[in-house]
Formats: C-alpha cells, sequence, structure tokens
C-alpha cells in the first residue's frame, strides 16, 4: 500500500479516472468525520451532491493505480 497526498481536485481527478477505468474505490469526505458509524457514513455519501474528498482509496493493478494518482505526492 502507497499513500499519496493532493488537494480536493487532485483527488477528484483521481476519484473520477479510477471510475473511468471501472477499478473499486473507497471514498473519505469531511462529512465522514461527523458520523459515528459505517452506516450514517454511507448514507453521508449516498446524499451527497458532490463528494467533498479527503481521501481515498484504489484498488486495482499497479499500473492503472499509477495512471490514476499521476500528479498526487506520495505522502511523506
Amino acid at each position: 500500500m502507497l499513500v499519496f497526498e493532493g488537494d480536493v481536485q487532485a483527488l477528484r481527478a483521481a476519484h473520477g479516472r479510477a471510475l473511468g477505468r471501472g477499478l473499486r474505490t473507497a471514498v473519505f469526505t469531511r462529512e465522514m468525520f461527523s458520523t459515528g458509524n459505517d452506516t450514517d457514513n454511507r448514507a453521508v455519501v449516498a446524499a451527497a451532491t458532490e463528494l467533498d474528498l479527503v481521501g481515498l482509496a484504489v484498488f486495482g493493478p499497479k499500473n492503472a493505480v499509477d495512471k490514476i494518482v499521476k500528479g498526487a505526492r506520495r505522502h511523506p
């Protein structure tokens, strides 16, 4: 597992590329940190018209994930 960092625009771009390639993702939005459980987290994401991303997980082949996170910096 590698961790990268970027601003909200970089996260949104990576999320869009991942979805476009059909890769599995997990999103972490700012609102999720005010809930206390998975059910509420899922409801927050489902109700969002625009995701306020603070984190993104992508699962897939290394070469595909490398292209998706292009432009992001590796987190120290």
